[in-house]
């Protein structure tokens, strides 16, 4: 087996750190076997945590917006200093190998998961094949899905409005995860196929994520008015921690997963702005104040020549990206940063606004559900016209543009195609509560399955490479090395969203700023020290020579 690239000191540190924590586990398993053989009447230990689990509180409970689970933190784990858990793990104390155990076997598992990244895209032990496009494949596949999705996970929701306590949905979580779940598969398939045909459309895609975040993060902001660390940290975790292997295991830039940073940059944005004296959020000329602040330091960095290089340059190290293949060698190393950045720099705003205005717009939709048949039925005739004239227009326009023209208009016009496809999605209240499961199941793992697809499903073969190929696991059969390599790729990017939260859940807690400050203070110590012994490691060899 041959290794593509040279090996650096963060692969060495996190062969270290991933052998240790195998080691750890593995024994652990054996001490739980150990356990659970030994006959006894009564366990003693078995009795102590069912009286620990009975007095955890409510309040020790912390709700996972991103997994939908319960985790429940014991006082003797608040109580525990991490620099003591350090020590019993080095120390390889059976009492704490036992206690975690789960916590090592979940780490072990996103450590192997990451070395298939490795071996799958950094060696030649698969091969790879070139993409190649069919339109009527392409189109095939994807209705194919849809007709599958439609009879197998079409579900009716009732959920009722936290607003207005009427099953209104408008907008509603089912389907804005559907939304991402379709608009997700034909992002890979684009990728996949080299469909370059619907560059447009992929663009319009990514802006509509852009869109979600600002709604999203706007409406958790404003309703539930936390701005605590440890949520802030819980946000970072779930865009950022993948990446971060990604990027030191495969030795890639940041900007190579710009979807990432990018949505990171606008996470931060919206924290930002509705954290900033956040006690007057609720003054509508204060939200107003911020929203139009926010269009402003948009078009400072982003429309005055000269702005943005000075406000990035300084992040270059992180932001910073060099595409291997020659003929772009003469963009900048902040080229990537400044288009996939520019491109979407205002609809995270657009998607506050309809966030600030949702209730709102919701309110007006339950007096229209009350009113009589021939007036709603008029109403919404009359805004189904208008929207649909709307992006008939958009299509004709702009969206039928060379894709380099396009991208000059998309800034200012994606906001258009993404309020039609509202306003059509949720013209009726049957509509609105319908969704098909599985494009929302897979609006859930969007974040892995687009890390994943550049490692697993696609490869690129060296560092900071796009990639241009597919890996093949079955050569000469091209349909049938998409379906083992998909089925593959699309389990593998669910495991590693459900690792992500069970591993947040470990390391971020959600009510101890004092226990998360140590994790991370603890975290980036150790982290020093394996790159450290990893850098003297390689450089050994050298100063033998």
């Amino acid at each position: 087996m041959m290794i593509v690239g040279p090996v650096t000191p963060g692969q060495v540190a996190f062969f270290i750190g991933f052998v240790s924590v195998l080691a750890a586990w593995i024994y652990a398993e054996f001490l739980e076997y150990k356990k659970n053989a030994t006959p006894s009447k009564i366990r003693h230990s078995d009795l102590n945590l069912v009286e620990l689990n009975e007095t955890v509180k409510e309040g020790d409970r912390a709700v996972l917006l991103e997994g939908g689970g319960l985790q429940s933190v014991s006082p003797r784990a608040r109580s525990s200093s991490v620099s003591s858990h350090i020590f019993r793990f080095l120390l390889m104390e059976e009492s704490f190998l036992i206690e975690y155990r789960l916590t090592l076997r979940a780490m072990c598992e996103f450590g192997a998961l990451l070395a298939y990244f490795y071996i799958c895209d950094r060696t030649n032990l698969f091969g790879d094949s070139k993409k190649s496009f069919n339109r009527d494949l392409f189109l095939f596949l994807y209705f194919l899905l849809i007709i599958v999705s439609a009879i197998t996970s079409f579900k009716v929701h009732h959920d009722k409005s936290p607003f207005s306590g009427k099953s209104i949905l408008y907008l509603n979580r089912h389907q804005t995860e559907e939304w991402k779940g379709w608009m997700q598969v034909l992002f890979l398939m684009y990728h996949y196929f080299a469909a370059t045909e619907i560059y447009n459309a992929i663009r319009l895609f990514i802006a509509a994520y852009v869109w979600m975040t600002g709604f999203g993060n706007f409406s958790y902001y404003y309703v539930r008015k936390d701005f605590s660390l440890a949520r802030f940290a819980q946000m970072m975790w779930r865009l950022n921690f993948l990446v971060l292997f990604c990027c030191v295991v495969l030795n890639n830039s940041y900007m190579l997963y710009y979807i990432c940073p990018m949505h990171t940059l606008f996470t931060l944005m919206v924290y930002g702005a509705l954290g900033i004296l956040n006690k007057y959020n609720e003054i509508g000329s204060v939200i107003a104040g911020k929203i139009v602040a926010c269009f402003l330091v948009v078009i400072l960095v982003w429309e005055i020549p000269g702005v943005f290089e000075f406000v990035w340059s300084p992040l270059t190290f992180l932001l910073g990206y060099t595409d291997p293949d020659p003929s772009k060698k003469k963009f900048s190393r902040l080229h990537e940063w400044h288009f996939r950045s520019g491109l979407d720099r205002y609809i995270w705003i657009i998607g506050m606004i309809y966030a600030y205005y949702h209730p709102t717009v919701e309110r007006w939709m339950e007096k229209l559900e009350d009113t009589e048949t021939k007036l709603r039925i008029a109403i919404k005739t009359a805004v189904a016209t208008v929207a649909l004239t709307m992006g008939y227009l958009w299509f004709e326009h702009i969206y039928k543009l060379d894709k380099l023209t396009y991208n000059k208009y998309h800034p200012y016009t994606s906001w258009i195609p993404i309020t039609v496809y509202i306003c059509l999605r949720n013209l009726t209240q049957q509509f609105r509560s319908y969704t098909l499961a599985l494009f929302a199941w897979l609006g859930k793992v969007t974040l892995e399955t687009y890390i994943s697809q550049i490692h697993i499903w696609l490869r690129s073969g060296l560092p900071d490479g796009q990639p241009k190929l597919l890996l093949c696991l079955i050569p000469n059969y091209p349909l049938l090395n998409f379906m083992l390599t998909t089925s593959i790729y699309v389990a593998i990017s669910y495991r590693l969203f459900e690792l992500t939260n069970t591993l947040k859940v470990a390391f971020v807690p959600s009510k101890d700023n004092k226990l998360l400050a140590h994790n991370i203070i603890a975290g980036i110590a150790i982290s020093g020290i394996l790159y450290t012994l990893s850098f003297i490691f390689l450089q050994v060899p050298q100063l033998l020579v």
